[in-house]
């Protein structure tokens, strides 16, 4: 596969930039350097490979949820800087 100087003038009209002849050229010429290198790929033997999502083992770990009795709203408030009918009073964001 390779990137023609079409394709790169079609992904500059859809990200509404203006590219300069030599800017069209130079990008052209980069990413089929890159679409060469990343071909390289295809050259791996990867049948005895399994397929990943991630390259490391990586689990969450889960604590077992404890039912337990929740602070009383006059200890929760005690830090606040302000609280109005049992609710933080925050400065509005909106006007």
């Amino acid at each position: 596969m390779s990137i023609q100087m079409k394709d790169v003038e079609h992904v500059a009209k859809l990200a509404r930039l203006h590219l300069t002849d030599e800017e069209r050229e130079m990008f052209t010429e980069q990413l089929n350097a890159i679409l060469q290198y990343a071909e390289k790929l295809n050259e791996l033997d990867t049948d005895q490979i399994a397929p990943t999502t991630h390259v490391l083992h990586l689990s969450n770990v889960m604590r077992e949820d404890v039912v337990k009795e929740s602070l009383p709203p006059e200890k929760v408030f005690l830090n606040a800087p302000d609280e109005e009918d049992g609710q933080f009073k925050v400065p509005a964001v909106l006007e």
